[in-house]
């Protein structure tokens, strides 16, 4: 006898329908006329009609720039994204209640775990990196950045940041999108969907990671989500040339390949006619475009050979340690120049020691990292100041969490996973400079003093480029979208504007 189909579809009905479609049909379709009663008074059916009857015919109307909602303080952002993890305790919040009690067990206050994924707690393990203050703010700042911490009066530390889970993967979810689950749009999808694009030649959003991998996640953390996919991140490789075939085809003339482009975007605008909602068939018109301009654009833009001898030695380019930061952190100063809106970089990829999280050593850990992304950062931040485009360029440095002040196991060096208190800094465009904001526990342990949450950080970006992250929505799913949740209880930092 022949198996009924419904048994190989998931939630099926006994009649071979499902769940919904059975609820939408029961009752000759009455149980659906009050679903769509309900819809049509809250606006939801007319929205989702406008929402298709008003999709533009290519990517470029998207991605138009746009007065912002607020006083712009920056017009451009830069997220140093230390992946893994940073311990605050090792690079800018002071702990020397440390040293007191370094080596005794801890108990944690009940309620929190410490550490993640059931690895052993060890004891109390003070820095072994010294701290001292810097400029005329005194920031305290380790010795893991002596060239990072000259620029201290720049720098606003928020000591008292929090989230809402120990994972990588939902940790830097949580720190791109706003959501420790995939499918929501990214920090830079939001900008670019809010304030549009300043080039025509390069894209509004761009993402270099380290060569030796991507963060866990990969895409999931610059992607649009579900919104159009022109707001998507752009990835530039991080080995080898950034962005390959550049170069027009031996034999094809610039007339023949702007010949063929032209007949080729025809073609999909015809397509796309009949498809007015397809965002990805949209996007990809828009890319042929882009690829175009950026064969002569971006070419400029990766290609540091001809970089002078005293811009090579600020950024580090000729030093094994700090060559792919140091290269990384130039063309971000190239990229901003040329009207890219929102650039990430991220510091370590694939997996424990190749990142920031350090399990197994963390002191070795952190002063290789430490050592190949200091001297780039503050060459940045040299440049920008140098190039006119510090004050309204807005850097944000953090990982994803921070790490325990425990050892991982009686005597050994690793530091765990803290997602109750960590530190970032945020400098540049309309940030008060020269600060500290919040605090943790006298261990380092949980956020105590003005605690900080993610949304509460991405709430004060959105602020400081022109946004108003209450008002800066995406309708889906029945739900006005924000960066920053549905629910409205977060904040711009305020102590963070200049």
């Amino acid at each position: 006898m022949q198996e009924p189909l419904n048994r190989f579809i998931p939630n099926c009905t006994p009649c071979g329908q499902t769940r919904r479609e059975f609820l939408w049909q029961v009752g000759g379709g009455f149980a659906g006329l009050a679903l769509l009663d309900l819809l049509s008074r809250d606006g939801v059916l007319t929205r989702q009609a406008l929402a298709a009857d008003s999709a533009p015919a290519t990517a470029n109307y998207l991605l138009a720039p746009k007065v912002p909602q607020l006083p712009a303080r920056a017009k451009r952002a830069v997220f140093l994204f230390m992946n893994g993890g940073p311990s605050q305790v090792d690079t800018f919040d002071p702990k020397p209640e440390l040293k007191k009690f370094d080596g005794k067990p801890y108990a944690p206050a009940p309620g929190l775990q410490v550490g993640s994924n059931g690895r052993p707690v060890g004891h109390l393990m003070a820095s072994p990196f010294e701290f001292r203050k810097y400029g005329q703010s005194g920031i305290e700042i380790s010795s893991l950045y002596p060239h990072l911490s000259k620029y201290a009066d720049d720098l606003c530390v928020i000591r008292s940041m929090h989230a809402d889970t120990a994972a990588h993967a939902s940790g830097c979810l949580q720190m791109n999108t706003g959501a420790i689950t995939i499918g929501k749009p990214s920090l830079g999808s939001w900008l670019s969907y809010g304030l549009g694009s300043e080039t025509e030649n390069l894209p509004s959003f761009v993402v270099m990671t380290d060569p030796r991998g991507g963060p866990i996640g990969s895409a999931s953390n610059w992607t649009a989500g579900y919104m159009p996919a022109a707001y998507q991140g752009t990835l530039f490789r991080s080995v080898g040339s950034p962005l390959l075939d550049l170069a027009t085809p031996a034999g094809v003339t610039p007339r023949a390949q702007r010949e063929t482009l032209d007949l080729l975007a025809t073609l999909n605008r015809e397509h796309l006619r009949e498809r007015p909602a397809e965002s990805e068939l949209a996007a990809r018109i828009h890319t042929y475009e882009l690829a175009y301009q950026m064969q002569t654009t971006a070419a400029e833009v990766v290609n540091l050979d001809n970089e002078d001898p005293v811009t090579r030695r600020m950024y580090g380019l000729d030093e094994k340690v700090t060559s792919d930061f140091g290269r990384k952190c130039l063309i971000t100063r190239r990229l901003l120049e040329r009207g890219v809106r929102f650039v990430q970089l991220y510091s370590g990829g694939g997996h424990i020691e190749d990142t920031w999280d350090g399990h197994n050593n963390c002191i070795a850990n952190h002063t290789l990292h430490a050592a190949e992304t200091d001297q780039p950062i503050a060459a940045l931040i040299n440049d920008l100041k140098r190039s006119g485009l510090w004050e309204d360029t807005l850097l944000i440095w953090g990982g994803e969490f921070g790490r325990t002040p425990t050892s991982e196991g009686v005597g050994k060096p690793g530091r765990d996973h803290d997602w109750y208190g960590f530190t970032m800094w945020l400098a540049g465009g309309g940030v008060k400079g020269g600060q500290t904001i919040g605090s943790t526990d006298e261990l380092g342990f949980r956020a105590v003093e003005e605690p900080c949450h993610v949304s509460d950080l991405h709430a004060t970006i959105l602020h400081l480029m022109g946004l108003d992250h209450t008002q800066l929505s995406y309708f889906y799913q029945g739900l006005d979208q924000r960066l920053t949740g549905v629910e409205g209880n977060r904040k711009v930092i305020q102590k963070v504007l200049a």
